[in-house]
């Protein structure tokens, strides 16, 4: 790794509020979850409730840290699936254990937002919130790999 790379610095904004203790795999479609946002911030969320889903990131804080940096995995854990470099899955064992989420947003009141389909667990430090826009964020003829179609 490049030494020169500044050290960057990441505070979370706010933290996730649900019943939700222990990761899962799927069925997150309907988990309603809360994100409240630190008091001091509730101005930068003007506007937002203008938006049907927003994109939630986070930092997954309950990845334990491994000993050998993982590189390569079989997706989900699937033989039957390639092995892959981590960068091309969405496996929470990475360099940096960020995630992202698009999420439906479905109040604001003040500092906390509602939202439904947020797939992290209760206390997760919230990192960023940023609107979830159709042009920007659906690339038109966006493609993924065959073996993502195995997992459905």
């Amino acid at each position: 790794m490049d030494n020169s790379m500044p050290e960057i610095v990441v505070r979370p904004i706010g933290r996730v509020r649900n019943e939700v203790k222990e990761q899962r795999r799927g069925g997150w479609e309907e988990v309603a979850s809360e994100i409240v946002i630190e008091e001091s911030l509730t101005e930068c969320l003007d506007g937002l409730e203008q938006f049907s889903h927003i994109i939630v990131v986070y930092w997954m804080h309950r990845v334990a840290p491994v000993k050998q940096p993982v590189t390569k995995i079989h997706p989900r854990g699937r033989a039957d699936l390639p092995l892959v470099g981590i960068f091309s899955t969405r496996t929470p064992y990475r360099p940096n254990p960020l995630g992202v989420a698009t999420a439906r947003l479905v109040e604001r009141k003040g500092n906390v937002l509602k939202v439904v389909g947020l797939d992290a667990l209760n206390g997760t430090p919230v990192i960023d919130i940023k609107p979830y826009m159709p042009h920007y964020d659906s690339p038109p003829n966006a493609k993924e790999a065959d073996w993502v179609k195995k997992l459905r």
